[in-house]
């Protein structure tokens, strides 16, 4: 194929991407979580018109309706539920890319976001190979007890590693954390007293905001929708007394595996290690500094 039929492929596939596609998929969502069209007009600052047309646009493209309607009542169908966390995970990606904190590194994902008061955080998605390379003896055996238990929470084989990591579990509310593992490097940075009372809380909100809370879901979404594991490397300031709310430099590492309950309801495990060596792309040894010592596993 030559450079003039590349050209023509190129605009044929981008006439095919509607120009309003952000406000045809926000129109979407709004009247998703509403379910009521005046509502909907009045959140989006937009008129009946104009939102009846962007769902009959994405109707046409999906080739299937995303709403019933009976008497002005809205109901998702089937399709509309199916659309609608793809819907949501393209307007969070969209909200962060157009501010820059999003881009592929290696063909893995890299996250960002820095503050005007000084908070920030760093995301990058690691090979599962990394795994091996010898820095985090608790986070290998976390993931050699996973293959052995067969991904049961409760399994035998599982149990030797389970004082080490953290269990949550999707509620709508979103993650709620059911158990803090007394070992765990959560229990470590924060302390036992002060990580039980996370135990019912949802996932925190972080300060970028809930395009970027929505954001650092899409790691617990893509394992629950793969059942398998993902690696992350995280750098990031995190509070370690609480009462003074001092931000504390953190790396580590986060190995978050798909699991199941006895019920065969989904569980997520998150098995986390302190990082020694930045390898985030753009990121120095420097935005280690000042991380204290003693923040490890004890395993």
């Amino acid at each position: 194929m030559n450079s003039v039929d590349n050209a023509g492929l190129v605009e044929t596939e981008a006439a095919k991407i509607p120009p309003l596609l952000y406000e045809m998929v926000r129109s979407f969502i709004v009247l998703a979580d509403t379910l009521n069209l005046s509502q909907a007009v009045r959140l989006l600052g937009s008129t009946r018109q104009t939102v009846r047309r962007h769902i009959a646009q994405i109707e046409d493209y999906l080739d299937a309706p995303l709403f019933d309607v009976d008497e002005r009542r809205y109901r998702l169908t089937q399709r509309g539920e199916e659309a609608l966390p793809e819907a949501r995970e393209f307007l969070a990606r969209g909200k962060v890319w157009i501010g820059g904190n999003t881009r592929s590194s290696g063909g893995l994902l890299r996250l960002s976001h820095e503050t005007p008061n000084g908070w920030n955080f760093y995301q990058q998605q690691r090979p599962l190979t990394q795994i091996w390379d010898g820095e985090s003896p608790m986070i290998k055996e976390a993931f050699v007890a996973w293959v052995n238990s067969e991904g049961r929470l409760e399994h035998e084989n599982f149990q030797k590693i389970r004082p080490y990591v953290l269990v949550y579990r999707d509620s709508p509310s979103g993650w709620i954390c059911i158990e803090v593992g007394q070992e765990s490097f959560y229990t470590n940075w924060w302390g036992w007293e002060n990580a039980r009372s996370s135990i019912g809380r949802p996932l925190a909100n972080f300060p970028g905001g809930p395009e970027f809370e929505a954001m650092l879901d899409f790691p617990f979404r893509e394992v629950q929708a793969n059942g398998g594991v993902r690696l992350d490397e995280i750098v990031t300031q995190i509070p370690r007394d609480t009462a003074s709310g001092e931000l504390i430099p953190l790396a580590y590492k986060r190995l978050l595996m798909a699991s199941r309950f006895p019920d065969g309801s989904f569980a997520l495990i998150s098995a986390v290690d302190r990082s020694r060596h930045v390898t985030i792309s753009g990121l120095d040894q420097a935005a280690m500094s000042g991380m204290p010592d003693d923040a490890i596993v004890r395993f």
